[in-house]
């Protein structure tokens, strides 16, 4: 019974927590410590806060990954939710390792806008589109994270190629097009743009570069 013990112990996973972007969110884990823990199975349930009962996710019922899709299961945004994983590995069980709270709306990282960028006679025209959630609307298109969130959009241009650092903001606010005036002809220009949630302080990466030469 004690090796049992000690290899339902080794077997369980650990660090089980949500990572989410634009509301697409996944529950990852990492394998127990036991040296044949890589030859495990696991079994995945999740909840919304206060609920006694958990819910199996079908998908990831004794799968060999170490993470599991729960997008569609946490579509309520402004609900807590729980997930929680076990292993399975010679026919032994681990016991159940739980997530800490995750609110989508409060947690979901935001990723940066999509940038075009068109130059005419001395400025540069930028086009931004923010990013967008896996859910849909009636039509099928997905739904833009601008319908969940007030956010701003950050531009930033970057003159010298060599000094990557150098990224001097140009526009802040909801436009999603802008007009950059007054450039020198024949030099090169990148564009970089942020998504920016004033609600939360809470800013995306820098969106890739967007280059054009005048």
């Amino acid at each position: 019974v004690l090796e049992n013990q000690d290899l339902q112990d080794s077997i369980k996973p650990r660090k089980v927590e949500f990572h989410s972007l634009n509301f697409n969110t996944t529950l990852h884990w990492q394998p127990g410590q036991a040296r044949g823990a890589r030859d495990a199975l696991y079994f995945v349930q999740h909840k919304v806060y206060g609920q006694s009962t958990w819910q199996n996710k079908a998908e990831c019922w004794g799968i060999p990954s170490h993470v599991c899709d729960l997008t569609q299961e946490t579509s309520d945004i402004q609900e807590p939710y729980y997930g929680r994983v076990r292993a399975v590995l010679a026919g032994v069980h681990s016991s159940w390792s739980l997530s800490c709270r995750f609110t989508p709306w409060r947690e979901t990282m935001i990723g940066p806008p999509m940038v075009t960028v068109v130059h005419s006679n001395k400025s540069i025209i930028v086009k931004l589109q923010a990013p967008r959630s896996p859910y849909k609307r009636k039509r099928g298109s997905k739904i833009p994270m601008t319908n969940y969130y007030d956010l701003l959009y950050q531009v930033f241009i970057i003159k010298n190629l060599l000094d990557e650092q150098h990224r001097v903001l140009v526009y802040e606010g909801k436009d999603k097009v802008i007009k950059i005036q007054d450039l020198r002809p024949g030099v090169s220009y990148c564009i970089v743009a942020k998504t920016y949630l004033p609600m939360l302080d809470r800013s995306s990466a820098y969106s890739s570069r967007q280059c054009t030469v005048l």
